[in-house]
């Protein structure tokens, strides 16, 4: 066998100055700091994650991790995946005996136990692609896919992200009491109404199958899923996802703003296909005199505070102390029962019926995913404000520093008072921006 290196080793001594970071497994990994690694297909032995760089001295428990993902879990309710699984997680590496992490790589599997190969393997499915499936994608870009179970491109590849996501919660509580719920917001044209972002729970969104906080709501948009499902077809919808107590600081200018970040994480979900932050779209229907959040001094805490939320927490790319507020669109699920137009590997026009498990609508289980992959993208962004921001403290005067921002910060004193009455009329200001 013979392997061809020249090229490599003079794009290698072109840049022998400049350091050189060569990444294994292509796609496969996310994070800086806080990095996750998964791994496995959906009907091989079992799937799982790397965790590396989570703190030390966390105290950390099999159950924490679990419960995230018993609620990602399929055979769930008659709306998702009928498959039989107990996704019971084993913690191999990364923690003392007593449940300590000690800052190397934690190691956790999940094993699969009911695949049923037989599903794709012996009929049609093992040759024509699923129409807007990966199958064909993933065999042009390989030359060879894993058939059964849809391989990488199955939504059980997330059972990595949920369980490092519960750690990553963890790391969030204990910080600043940092909270991070998702809920389905929207099926099809059917949206949850009356849910406040403040203060729903995760019992709230728990209490249905739906997961959605507005029982009205969730009533109206499971007849429609069940309408969907029986017709052998699919739905989507959105997932909105709100993160409370987030200090303000976090992400950073142009390429690795708090925003893009998080847009990467959730659009790498299975199924995901539109973003917003904030107001979104919804936000061009606005002028800017409307659509700004503008600040007020909390009489309370002395914090700078937004009377609005339209920017869902972050402004230049970085938080702002207020809720961060993000909506996810997740398509219909690909495979269905009804016949569909598509071809086979060689070419050849065919007509294919779905077979198999699958979930009518993803929005019930993509809840826990959404939640952490925001978890993740917090965490590591946290971790890297604590190492260029934090690592020496600011001695500047009370005086001198800026006003703290955000809902959970607090100015000594309470709110500054100033021997000067404030301007009767708008402050001017000259700006000249590109």
């Amino acid at each position: 066998m013979k392997f061809t290196v020249a090229p490599l080793v003079l794009l290698l001594s072109a840049s022998s100055a400049a350091a050189f970071t060569l990444t294994m497994g292509t796609g496969n990994s996310f994070g800086r700091v806080f990095r996750i690694s998964t791994w496995g297909e959906s009907h091989g032995g079992g799937v799982g994650v790397t965790v590396d760089g989570c703190p030390p001295r966390l105290q950390l428990t099999r159950e924490e991790i679990q419960k995230d993902l018993d609620r990602r879990r399929p055979g769930q309710s008659r709306i998702t995946t009928p498959r039989n699984e107990a996704d019971a997680v084993e913690i191999q590496s990364g923690l003392t005996p007593d449940g300590t992490t000690i800052g190397t790589p934690i190691a956790m599997v999940v094993r699969n136990k009911d695949q049923r190969s037989s599903d794709y393997l012996d009929n049609d499915m093992k040759v024509a692609y699923r129409p807007s499936h990966a199958d064909a994608t993933y065999d042009a870009k390989y030359g060879v896919r894993a058939i059964a179970g849809g391989g990488r491109s199955s939504a059980r590849e997330t059972i990595g992200r949920v369980a490092a996501g519960a750690i990553a919660r963890k790391i969030l509580q204990k910080f600043n009491n940092i909270e991070v719920l998702a809920y389905v917001s929207k099926v099809q044209d059917i949206e949850a109404q009356n849910v406040d972002e403040d203060t729903f729970t995760m019992e709230d969104v728990d209490s249905n199958i739906v997961r959605c906080p507005d029982a009205e709501s969730a009533e109206k948009m499971l007849e429609r899923i069940d309408e969907i499902r029986k017709a052998g077809n699919s739905i989507g919808g959105v997932v909105t996802c709100v993160a409370r107590n987030v200090p303000a600081g976090l992400g950073s200018p142009v390429f690795d703003k708090l925003e893009a970040d998080l847009a990467k994480a959730c659009m790498s979900i299975p199924a995901a296909k539109g973003f917003e932050s904030g107001d979104g779209f919804s936000g061009t229907l606005l002028t800017g005199k409307d659509h700004n959040d503008e600040f007020y001094i909390d009489p309370e805490t002395g914090a700078t505070r937004t009377k609005t939320n339209r920017s869902g927490g972050i402004q230049g790319g970085i938080s702002n102390g207020e809720n961060i507020v993000v909506h996810v669109a997740f398509k219909p699920t690909s495979t269905i029962g009804q016949a569909q137009a598509t071809v086979t590997r060689d070419g050849q026009e065919v007509e294919l019926r779905g077979k198999g498990r699958h979930d009518p609508c993803v929005l019930p289980r993509a809840i826990p995913m959404v939640e952490a992959m925001v978890a993740l993208t917090l965490v590591d962004a946290l971790m890297l404000q604590q190492a260029q921001c934090q690592l020496f403290p600011d001695e500047a005067p009370e005086e001198d520093r800026p006003n703290p921002m955000g809902t959970t910060a607090s100015r000594v004193g309470g709110a500054k008072e100033f021997a000067d009455a404030a301007p009767s009329g708008p402050i001017s200001q000259r700006v000249d921006e590109e």
